[in-house]
């Protein structure tokens, strides 16, 4: 029964991966867990769905699926950020390096 309702899932994981035109690297493992706080979750290019019952795990796909693709729309976001950050820590650093040799001279 697991195993047919783990091969919906997957139909379903295609049926919305055709629709948005995203996630095609993902696969989905259903693997139904009475005492997990999560009902599913992404990792690497997996879809872990943990919900006991196969109605409950079609919701949490297309929750985690739908999650995945509005997040998506942030990603630039967070790349200019990081880039930004690093470009910031650089400056900092290097100000900080000047301040401490100067600060050493004076002490010398």
């Amino acid at each position: 029964m697991r195993r047919e309702g783990e091969a919906r899932l997957g139909e379903e994981l295609k049926r919305l991966q055709s629709l948005l035109g995203l996630g095609h690297e993902f696969k989905v493992v259903w693997t139904p867990k009475q005492d997990s706080n999560l009902d599913g979750e992404i990792k690497d290019d997996v879809m872990y769905i943990y919900s006991s019952s196969f109605e409950a795990a079609m919701k949490t796909l297309r929750h985690e699926f739908l999650d995945y693709a509005v997040s998506q729309c942030a990603e630039p976001y967070k790349l200019v950020a990081n880039q930004l950050i690093i470009l910031l820590n650089k400056e900092a650093y290097s100000r900080k390096e000047k301040l401490v040799e100067k600060l050493a001279s004076l002490i010398s």
